[in-house]
């Protein structure tokens, strides 16, 4: 019993510890999105909350966009759906990567804080993947996005517009640096990479593509990608079951 304890303690840790980057990132970059709601006229609180229960930076951007502009909650609801749809997506990929013994409890806390960065580094767990991961790092990443809102609301505004500008780019900086090692170790995944920035470069200029939210054009691209990269180099039972070690 004893051991197992401890197993499942440095699980957690090791969540902790892939998350404090992240989470690091998003006090940075949270920082931003709370002077968007301080600018809406919401107070710390409200901010801090909003980010608690969402976790989404567009959807939250969208919806405070929403409220700045004294919309319907349908409204809000509608447009908060269409640009977190991506994380359905996420969703549904992680819990291949569950027990069939996990239970709904579990699936339920872990699509609650479904994120880019917290979807990128759970995927390169060892399957199946223990929950007690994405508690760890969710316990670090969490806290911090709430917290850095809820702290660009009450001294936001004070910060230099170039300083605010720096720290709205970190967050991308940090999801390159999710994706740079798994591409740099398979060829198959740098292809799919450039591709997709090719796709979606291309994606915001073509007619038709264009005129759809950020979030849907996301959508379609991960569809189409991911399809074609199943189909192209399908990956057996065998080796999906084998973690990667390297």
């Amino acid at each position: 019993m004893q051991v197992e304890r401890t197993a499942r303690r440095a699980v957690f840790l090791r969540g902790m510890k892939d998350g404090l980057p992240i989470g690091l990132g998003y006090l940075a970059v949270s920082f931003a999105l709370g002077i968007t709601a301080k600018n809406a006229g919401m107070t710390a609180f409200q901010g801090f909350l909003m980010s608690w229960l969402g976790m989404a930076s567009a959807g939250e951007y969208a919806a405070i966009t929403v409220i700045g502009a004294s919309a319907s909650y349908l409204e809000m609801a509608v447009v908060t759906l269409i640009t977190n749809a991506r994380y359905l997506l996420m969703s549904f990929a992680l819990s291949q990567r569950l027990s069939p013994e996990t239970g709904l409890l579990h699936r339920l806390l872990i699509g609650y804080s479904v994120t880019d960065e917290l979807f990128g580094i759970a995927v390169h767990q060892p399957k199946p993947l223990d929950p007690l991961y994405s508690y760890g790092s969710y316990a670090v990443a969490v806290p911090m996005w709430a917290a850095g809102t809820a702290l660009g609301v009450i001294a936001g505004n004070i910060l230099p517009l170039r300083v605010v500008s720096a720290l709205s780019v970190a967050l991308f900086g940090m999801f390159i640096a999710v994706i740079i090692p798994p591409a740099r170790k398979d060829r198959v995944v740098l292809l799919f990479v450039l591709l997709s920035f090719a796709a979606s470069w291309a994606a915001a200029r073509l007619p038709g593509l264009r005129e759809l939210s950020s979030g849907t054009r996301v959508i379609v691209l991960t569809v189409v990608l991911a399809a074609a990269a199943a189909a192209a180099f399908p990956v057996s039972e065998e080796e999906e079951a084998t973690p990667d070690e390297a």
